[in-house]
């Protein structure tokens, strides 16, 4: 389960972005592409670990899901890879350079309104997330344009 690192490495960088604005995070968009191996649910589980304590203690994981594709050096043909990914060309045989596919990057970053200080309690630990919704309400969908994984949907698309 390596989500659990990517998790632990994503809230250090996004602790150390927001150190100086003291202020609590209230949501945090992931781009995840479809062949980076990398299970959603398996993240968003360790992400929950992984912000205890943080200026990111409950907040909302969003994820989108960015589908691989790929282009024929022979015919210049642009085509999903699919999954599990076919990575020639259908055309004319020649193998497909990867375009997308393999994305796993920090999108977005938004913080609470309340400072970082007014989520905690006297003993210092936090005391819930911004807005009542916390990590255990599972993955929640991205809102920008992009492909986006649901709770319903696998990150593996169907045929």
């Amino acid at each position: 389960m390596h989500e659990l690192s990517i998790a632990v490495a994503v809230v250090e960088q996004v602790e150390e972005a927001v150190r100086e604005q003291d202020r609590a995070v209230a949501s945090l968009t992931l781009r995840i592409g479809e062949l980076a191996g990398v299970v959603p649910e398996a993240l968003d589980f360790s992400f929950g670990l992984a912000t205890e304590g943080t200026a990111l203690a409950g907040a909302r994981l969003l994820i989108e899901t960015v589908g691989a594709r790929g282009r024929c050096e022979g015919c210049g043909r642009e085509t999903p890879t699919g999954m599990p990914p076919v990575l020639w060309c259908a055309g004319c045989g020649t193998p497909l350079t990867l375009l997308s596919g393999r994305e796993l990057e920090i999108v977005r970053v938004t913080l609470a309104d309340e400072p970082l200080d007014a989520r905690k309690t006297v003993d210092g630990k936090g005391v819930g997330p911004p807005g009542g919704k916390g990590a255990d309400d599972g993955p929640r969908p991205a809102p920008s344009g992009l492909p986006v994984r649901d709770e319903e949907a696998s990150h593996v698309p169907h045929r």
